[in-house]
């Protein structure tokens, strides 16, 4: 699969004001990243032990703060009985009950877990190639709104397709579903924006393909991926996310651009049009 690396800003700028600089999803990739380094995933915080200790310390970590399914769907906790009858997460590791936990806040608390340093950096890839564009297309505040929104909604569309699964139980983490948002809504924007892209197949050469070619076939691999991959990956998650940008974006296309009144003589722009595993 090809890795995008530098999205082509060159004709959005061109005779225009330097945009704002992406301060969401700087802000976004620092909270991500911090969270990731604290937590136990990361091996690097001596309060979760070390080996089998951190290992099981990281699946109580997401039973607590992840997006369970079934607790999506009936609003409640699992409970120990519940946990009991389901296939430990990680063997040797039983799942424990989590008392207090609010699953519906679960649901924002996910999207800034990950399981490991590629899951993180691969996700946070593409955030900071394509969510600039789409953070200065929408403005700062809506671009918040739209990213937390679109990973909500993944999460929940997630817990409805597997309602009567045995994966109902188990914890989803990752801001996968809110960066496929951002891929949709990107390439809706600037399907013709050329892309610099990492080819295996080619010797990892940096080449240049437009965005509709770029993102056109990860959303195929990910809708392929949905009925023929195995467990690990919840690729029904990209496939809701890139749906829900790009029909999201398709409302907004069109309108033209917000423009502040301009400061020092120089018009600023806000929200304006400029140049985000695989993604999760």
């Amino acid at each position: 699969m090809a890795l995008p690396v530098l999205p082509d800003r060159t004709g959005v700028r061109r005779g225009r004001p330097a945009a704002a600089a992406p301060a969401v999803c700087y802000a976004l990739i620092a909270l991500n990243t911090a969270v990731f380094l604290l937590g136990p995933a990361a091996g690097l915080n001596p309060l979760y032990g070390h080996g089998r200790t951190r290992v099981c310390a990281e699946q109580r970590y997401e039973q607590r703060w992840g997006a369970v399914p079934a607790e999506l769907l009936t609003g409640r906790p699992l409970t120990a009985g519940q946990l009991a009858e389901a296939p430990d997460p990680v063997p040797g590791c039983p799942a424990a009950p989590t008392p207090g936990k609010h699953p519906a806040l679960s649901v924002l608390s996910a999207l800034f877990l990950h399981g490991g340093w590629l899951h993180l950096l691969g996700n946070l890839l593409f955030l900071h190639v394509f969510g600039p564009t789409v953070e200065r297309r929408l403005g700062r505040p809506r671009f918040l709104l739209f990213y937390l929104a679109s990973g909500a909604l993944t999460t929940y569309g997630f817990a409805l397709a597997e309602a009567h699964s045995p994966d109902a139980t188990r914890v989803l983490i990752g801001a996968s579903g809110a960066i496929s948002a951002v891929l949709g809504a990107y390439l809706r924007f600037h399907p013709r924006a050329r892309v610099t892209t990492l080819v295996p197949l080619l010797l990892f050469l940096p080449l240049r393909f437009p965005a509709w070619l770029v993102l056109g076939l990860w959303f195929a691999l990910q809708w392929w991926s949905v009925h023929s991959a195995g467990p690990g990956v919840a690729y029904v998650v990209h496939v809701i996310g890139f749906a829900a940008g790009f029909l999201y974006a398709c409302t907004l296309t069109g309108r033209r651009p917000r423009a502040t009144r301009p400061r020092d003589g120089a018009a600023r722009y806000a929200g304006g049009t400029s140049q985000r595993s695989t993604p999760p």
